[in-house]
């Protein structure tokens, strides 16, 4: 399994403030963004897998949902994250 419930503690308690903070906008977002990785290295080396492509689409919608969201309510944490997770906008 590539996401191990040590490897989602540890995003959300850098990213959160705490591994119970799973809530925080900024935690999600990097959940969101480990997992839009991992879709996207499968998808590399199947091309045929559209179910996979759905997934990574939906994921990047909701990613985008949510950085807006963040960018309208804290604009400087918006960037910090940006930066931090080398997320193009």
């Amino acid at each position: 399994m590539y996401l191990t419930s040590e490897k989602k503690a540890e995003i959300f308690k850098k990213h959160g403030g705490s591994e119970k903070n799973t809530g925080s906008t900024e935690g999600q977002i990097a959940l969101f963004t480990h997992r839009i990785n991992h879709l996207s290295g499968h998808l590399k080396n199947n091309q045929k897998d559209y179910n996979t492509e759905r997934s990574l689409v939906r994921l990047v919608g909701k990613r985008r949902s949510l950085l807006d969201y963040l960018k309208n309510k804290d604009i400087a944490k918006y960037r910090e994250l940006i930066k931090t997770l080398n997320i193009r906008k």
